[in-house]
């Protein structure tokens, strides 16, 4: 099969295509570069000593060349194509008949500038993103943006998924499979229980049962598609199995969109505490398709919403007018602008080395102990809104943040419907006692990640058997 990518002058197809490459095992081909080679002269040349026409003519009968080639060859392979490659009718014909296009939306008019300024095009076309803004619209398979957070690379986008499931070795999510299976022509060889209470060991030896059963090797790859508990369990099983195989994370739910997806956590929860037994195994890419937020329940879309909302308090890009509307739903630009703030954080300190990463733990402290108390009846999510509104309280206490604070965070997290303080009946001193098994520990003292305003999350040690942090 073919990956061709597809868009306007200096989107990224050629970096976007070495890249991907790589990571699923393919060959690389530049259809300039082919042209080039043919030709025996530069593009520029071409364009100045024989004009656009016979360029298009000489690019039309590479573009049928290569694919014969490929074909022939059997091998998969991603071919980047140049800027108007596909204005041609039966260009496009001949790349939908060998395999998959996918556009790359343009950059934006500064980030353009500067890929020109730094690689001159390679031919006169002025702003072309502009001028064919039609054409480039009408292909349905879109990435909106792609960028690498440390091992794995990332794309997000609409309509992408189904490229990178055809023909994979896929463990899918049960609901994601009865959902999603018909539309996207899926067989996964293995399915695993929707839930937090199906993240356990029990589950992570099932899917080493599958792999054995379905003869996965060192060099094979592993695609998991469902929400974060799936990318967790089958990233551990991947990362466990043969001391270590390949796997793709394709995330369904925006809660595992922003957060889950990227980072390289791993791992399964134990009776005594959430994800204590895990390792970090980064995904060699994470495909997010803004197609699955489709089918999602608005409960479960909140969930995200409260992820989305951690990482502007880290960021301090308040985004609240965002939140306005209950069904909030970002678009794929915005999934891949908010799940940035987790990549530069994990790229800066990928094995929590610096403290720098503890950042993501903002609210999380309080919010897997309420997860574990609830028995997993409370959502990710709402464990989530519940942590930073109830941590911020912590901070106000302390005079680490203004008494305006704790009202600002609420509201941001209740316009996303989501909760704002500890359920009825659940007891604080329970809550203390499942913290202090916290992995961020050292004894009874566990490091806080406390929200303390926008853009100021500060790390606070406490020590649990000395102060009572709801006072």
């Amino acid at each position: 099969m073919i990956i061709f990518l597809y868009g306007p002058p200096a989107s990224g197809k050629s970096t976007l295509g070495e890249k991907l490459a790589k990571k699923i095992d393919a060959k690389f081909v530049d259809l300039d570069a082919v042209i080039e080679k043919t030709a025996g002269r530069t593009i520029p040349e071409i364009f100045a000593s024989q004009g656009e026409d016979a360029f298009r003519d000489m690019e039309s009968a590479c573009l049928v060349e290569t694919i014969a080639h490929l074909k022939a060859d059997g091998v998969r392979c991603v071919l980047s194509l140049g800027g108007g490659t596909l204005l041609r009718r039966e260009n496009r014909l001949a790349c939908e008949e060998a395999g998959d296009i996918l556009s790359i939306d343009a950059p934006s008019e500064e980030e353009l500038a500067r890929r020109m300024s730094n690689s001159p095009l390679s031919r006169p076309l002025g702003n072309k993103a502009v001028e064919r803004a039609d054409h480039y619209a009408s292909f349905p398979n879109r990435i909106a943006a792609f960028f690498e957070a440390q091992e794995s690379l990332v794309i997000v986008g609409k309509s992408v998924a189904s490229t990178f499931l055809r023909g994979a070795d896929v463990a899918a999510d049960a609901n994601v499979s009865r959902l999603w299976g018909e539309r996207l022509n899926l067989k996964p060889f293995v399915e695993i229980p929707s839930g937090e209470k199906n993240k356990t060991i029990d589950t992570v030896s099932m899917l080493w049962r599958a792999f054995a059963e379905k003869g996965l090797g060192r060099k094979d790859c592993v695609v998991a598609l469902g929400g974060g508990v799936t990318g967790d369990l089958t990233g551990f099983a991947a990362g466990t199995w043969m001391r270590g195989i390949k796997w793709i994370n394709i995330p369904t739910t925006l809660l595992s969109m922003v957060d889950a997806s990227t980072g390289g956590k791993t791992g399964c929860d134990l009776p005594e505490g959430k994800n204590l037994a895990g390792a970090f195994h980064f995904p060699a890419l994470v495909v997010v398709d803004a197609d699955f937020l489709e089918t999602l329940p608005p409960q479960v879309l909140a969930d995200g919403r409260a992820e989305f909302i951690k990482h502007e308090i880290i960021s301090g890009r308040v985004a609240n007018e965002s939140f306005i509307e209950k069904s909030f739903t970002p678009s794929p630009k915005k999934i891949a602008d908010n799940l940035m703030v987790k990549a530069a954080i994990v790229g800066e300190d990928p094995f929590e080395t610096k403290n720098l990463r503890m950042l993501l733990n903002c609210g999380h402290t309080i919010a897997h102990a309420v997860e574990k108390l609830s028995g997993y009846s409370i959502s990710h999510g709402e464990a989530v809104a519940i942590g930073c509104c109830e941590e911020a309280r912590v901070a106000v206490r302390r005079g680490l943040a203004p008494e305006t604070w704790e009202k600002e965070i609420e509201s941001a997290f209740s316009a996303a419907l989501l909760p704002t303080s500890l359920p009825q009946g659940m007891d604080k001193s329970s809550i203390v006692m499942v913290m202090k098994c916290d992995k961020k520990r050292a004894g009874d003292v566990v490091s806080f990640a406390l929200p303390c305003g926008w853009g100021d999350v500060r790390i606070v040690p406490i020590d649990l058997s000395k102060e009572d942090i709801w006072k």
